[in-house]
Formats: structure tokens, C-alpha cells, sequence
């Protein structure tokens, strides 16, 4: 089985080297390459992954050397084309290729495009979507500069799209025009020695390991060995790295900025004076060990739901289309959060320890003091922040929360524990001046929690007022009941399927409709019927007024 697809762009330019984080929004699905009838479309769950993938929002093309009565029937057999379809056939008539003659067989296919788009744009019923046939001779003349933009543009509006009798230099060609003209990024997925052309030039490719050999496999990026483990690909673990990806950017931005502005409110404080308010190893321990491992344990581990929640509402993967974690919104608002924690930590630290002593003995803060402190603050601010944008535990990541706080301690004492001219400020810093003073630990617990309330806040007003997909279905599971038989549950998987164009849902969608249509019409039928052959009804036709 041979699959083309392209993505929206995910995380604007940031991970345009990670293509696979991006958000899918097309896929081009060729035909497979076994010779077994159309037994695969059937099989091996293949129907379900189209259908889900549908539901999430991709949109497929199918593409394929055979011939286009073929091509049409392996359409309908895997839920890509619907009796209710508006079908375009954009092909060379009999007598126009048969003259062999480059300007007429263009003004032909042109003429062809453009009449579609019409009647595209005039067409207002959106329970009716289009699809769009298009053989490999057509294709070939579509996709010359000069009306290639026409073709594209009718192309990307239809919910979906069969080219025949296509070539591997085609589906190659198909790929670099659809990724350089929309702007999309692509994903190719093949089986087949052929293949290799369009897997390679695409963004992200795809192998599957079949009867046709190794070539595809080796040249791809993924590897699969059936075409259904694709469902699980794009939809879980493609959903998963999105939210992954977002939250370990906008976490890192957020502890680096509560980091380093405290340094340049500092600055201000001594009339930018030059003195350092942290010894040079906690600077330098800061990023490599001590909030380092929690960010990788977030980007490994991190699940907002489980699997079989992604599979059963395919539309959460919608939200890396809508690129909503990571959208500008969310970018500023994490700047700000940073933002107000370092103020948070740097004005209550001066407050408490700058206007009085902190020690029994009557000793007052000095530079070096005041700079544990704050740095103890920090530690304890941004790994506890990190722990509240988690939603999936396991012991790793507690292991590695915990225990960068418990190795700021660990590390102060062995690094106060050295000679002065080692140690130098922070000589037994821990140990015998502020780890002795009770005010030390109050203030920082004090600090934390006072640094975090933005955080509390908004996702309090957030969940109250403006709920995520995740976070309702988050709750509907807490529920101890069946919650599959919640309306909250069966609102979102309706909401999952509403905007659904092609797959099997989209069919058995289409012929309730029409069957409840039929039945509108022939109950409007009978109550006709019956109403002329009421007496009162005959009587009154059979008068003089009526002859």
C-alpha cells in the first residue's frame, strides 16, 4: 500500500527540522500493490484506520497505476468515495489525444478544471462534498506550469481526489508541487521498489514492509509492518509528541526567563554595580543538572490522555492543526508567567531579608546569603511549575522532580564542604549560615507558593470557564461510573465525527440521511394518497367548477 500526505505547519519555524511533530492535515493514499481484488481494503482493519484518520481531520488522496474504472471501485470499497459525491473527471477525450497535439489537449484539460471550480463555488450544500478523478495522461498535462495552479486549486478543495494510471515519477512530482505550492509538509508511505522516488522527496516517509521487497523500508523514515499501525502512528503518538514538544519549548522558556531576570533585577537593585548575585557553579549546575532531567522525563513520558482515548476522539489530533498549545497566545502568556515568578521570587526575598536579621545571632543577609536563598526559591518555583503542567506520572518523573530539588542540597552541602579556595562563596553555606536559620526554609516555602498562585489561577478560571477537549474528557474518566454512557462522552465523539467528509463514518452518516430523506418523502407520498381518495375529496373534483 503506497500513502502520500502532507502536514500543516505545527510549531511555526521552531521544529521545521522535526517534521513529525507537526500536524497532519492531508494525506494522498495510494493504491496497494497486492493482487488480491480489493480484499485489502477489508482486511486488517484498514477501513477503521481510514476512517480515523478522516475523523482527525487528514484528508486523503488515492493514487494509482491502474485503470480509472478500477481506481474508482478501490475508492468506494475503502469509504474514500460516497454515492452522494459530486465526481469530477478531469480526462483527455478519445479524439483530443488521438490528434496528439499539446496546445488542444491543454485547452481540454484547463477547460475541464475551471468548469469544476465553478461548479464548486456555486454549490452551497456542504453535505454533499466533491471528489476529483483524474487519469495519468490529464495528469501529466495538469501539472505544467501554466495551469498546475488551476489543478492545485481544485485539487485542495475536494474532500477527495484519484489519480490513475500515475507513474512513480508522478507521484514523486505530485508531492514536491503539493508541499512547495500549499505550503504543506508531506508524509509518503509505500511498499514498493516505486515508491522510493515520492518516499524520499517528501518530508516524512514511510515504508511498509511487504511482499515487494526492502526498498521502500530502507529508504523511508518509519518503518511499519502492516498499513493500520498508521492509525496509532499519526493519531496517538503523533498527538502525544505535539503536546510533548509544545510544553517542553514553553517550559524551558519560562524557567530560563524566571532564572535570568532575577540576575538583571538584581543589577537595578546595586545601580548595576557588576557584582553577581549566584556563585558561578550554580549558574552553571542550573540548566545541567538541576531542571534538566524533569524536561526530558516531560518529553518522553507526558500523555494527556491515554491512547485509547486518542482512538476514540480522533479530533483531539485536530488541535496540532489548530496549532492551539503552541499558538503565540500561549507563547506570551508563559513569557508573563516567567516574567511574574521572577518578580515574585526577587521582591519578596528582598522584602523579607534586606529590612531585617535572619539569623538569632542578629546577622543580616549578605550578597551571598541573599543568593542561596533566591537560588533555593528558584529551584524549588520552577520544578514544582513542572510538576503542575504534567497530567501523566509515573515514578521516573517523580524520581527526577524530587531529586533535582533533594540534589540543589546535596550539591550545596558537597560544594561548601570544600577548602575557601575552592568553595570560596559558598564555603559551608548550607550547613552554618543559612541552612541554620528557620526563617530560610519558611520563606521559601512561602516564596514558592506565592510564585506559583498565577499558575493556580489561571487554571482554575481556564477549567471554570474555557475547558479544554482534554480536560472534559479528563474528568468524564474520573467519574466512577460508565462513561461511555455519560452525554458529555457521546457530545465529544459526535463532535469528533461532525465535520467527517469521507470514511465509513461519513458513509453510514450519508445514508441516514438519505434514508431519512426517503422516508420524508414517501410518508409526504402516502399522506397525498390518502387524502385524494377521501370521498369529501372526490366529490369535490367531480364537480362542474372541476370539469
Amino acid at each position: 500500500m503506497e500513502l502520500v500526505a502532507w502536514l500543516s505547519c505545527g510549531l511555526l519555524g521552531l521544529f521545521s527540522s522535526n517534521p513529525i511533530f507537526k500536524a497532519i492535515s492531508h494525506i494522498i493514499l495510494t493504491k496497494t500493490s497486492y493482487r488480491k481484488g480489493l480484499a485489502f481494503s477489508l482486511s486488517e482493519r484498514v477501513l477503521e484506520c481510514m476512517d480515523k484518520l478522516a475523523q482527525a481531520g487528514i484528508k486523503i488522496w488515492l493514487l494509482t497505476g491502474d485503470k480509472k474504472e478500477t481506481a474508482i471501485n478501490i475508492g468506494f470499497s475503502c469509504s474514500l468515495l460516497r454515492q452522494d459525491m459530486k465526481q469530477f473527471h478531469v480526462c483527455l477525450s478519445k479524439e483530443t489525444e488521438s490528434k496528439n497535439q499539446l496546445k488542444d489537449m491543454k485547452e481540454e484539460i484547463l477547460h475541464q478544471i475551471e468548469s469544476s471550480y465553478q461548479v464548486m463555488c456555486q454549490d452551497n450544500n456542504k453535505d454533499s462534498p466533491f471528489a476529483l478523478v483524474v487519469d495519468g495522461r490529464a495528469l501529466e498535462i495538469a501539472l505544467k506550469s501554466d495551469v498546475r495552479g488551476q489543478f492545485l486549486q481544485l485539487a485542495v478543495n475536494c474532500a477527495s481526489v484519484i489519480c490513475c494510471r500515475v507513474s512513480p515519477k508522478q507521484k514523486a512530482l505530485i508531492t514536491r508541487l503539493v508541499k512547495k505550492h500549499t505550503g504543506k509538509t508531506t508524509l509518503a508511505i509505500g511498499d514498493g521498489a516505486n515508491d522510493v522516488g515520492m518516499i524520499q522527496e517528501a518530508d516524512i516517509g514511510v515504508g511498509i514492509s511487504g511482499m515487494e521487497g526492502m526498498q521502500a523500508v530502507m529508504a523511508s523514515d518509519f518503518s511499519l509492518p502492516q498499513f493500520r499501525f498508521l492509525e496509532r502512528l499519526l493519531i496517538v503518538h503523533g498527538h502525544w509528541c505535539y503536546k510533548r514538544i509544545s510544553k517542553m519549548v514553553l517550559y524551558s522558556v519560562y524557567k530560563n526567563i524566571a532564572f535570568g531576570l532575577t540576575l538583571f533585577y538584581y543589577e537595578i537593585l546595586t545601580n548595576f554595580s557588576g557584582d553577581s548575585l549566584y556563585d558561578d557553579w550554580y549558574m552553571v549546575v542550573f540548566n545541567v543538572f538541576l531542571t534538566s532531567m524533569p524536561v526530558i522525563s516531560l518529553g518522553v513520558f507526558e500523555q494527556d490522555v491515554s491512547s485509547d482515548v486518542c482512538l476514540q476522539f480522533p479530533s483531539l489530533y485536530r488541535q496540532g492543526q489548530r496549532n492551539i498549545i503552541f499558538s503565540w497566545s500561549r507563547v506570551v502568556g508563559w513569557i508573563l508567567n516567567g516574567i511574574v515568578a521572577a518578580s515574585v521570587i526577587f521582591l519578596a526575598n528582598v522584602y523579607i531579608f534586606s529590612a531585617a536579621a535572619f539569623r538569632q545571632e542578629g546577622h543580616v543577609a549578605d550578597i551571598t546569603q541573599f543568593g542561596a536563598i533566591m537560588y533555593t526559591c528558584i529551584i524549588w518555583t520552577v520544578n514544582c511549575q513542572i510538576a503542575l503542567i504534567i497530567t501523566h506520572f509515573t515514578w521516573i518523573q517523580h524520581l527526577f522532580i524530587w531529586g533535582s530539588i533533594l540534589l540543589w542540597y546535596i550539591f550545596a552541602l558537597a560544594y561548601g564542604a570544600l577548602p575557601p579556595d575552592y568553595s570560596q562563596r559558598g564555603f559551608k553555606i548550607l550547613t552554618e549560615s543559612i541552612g541554620a536559620a528557620p526563617l530560610y526554609w519558611v520563606a521559601t516555602f512561602l516564596v514558592t507558593i506565592a510564585a506559583l498562585l498565577p499558575h493556580f489561577t489561571h487554571i482554575a478560571v481556564q477549567r471554570l470557564l474555557s475547558p479544554m477537549d482534554e480536560h472534559i474528557i479528563r474528568e468524564m474518566q474520573h467519574c466512577k461510573k460508565d462513561v461511555t454512557e455519560n452525554q458529555m462522552w457521546l457530545r465529544e465523539q459526535r463532535n469528533s465525527q461532525r465535520s467527517t467528509q469521507v470514511g465509513f463514518s461519513a458513509r453510514v452518516d450519508a445514508r441516514i440521511r438519505s434514508f431519512k430523506e426517503g422516508l420524508s418523502l414517501k410518508r409526504i407520498s402516502i399522506y397525498n394518497k390518502s387524502a385524494t381518495n377521501t370521498p369529501f375529496y372526490i366529490s369535490w373534483t367531480s364537480s362542474p367548477l372541476f370539469s
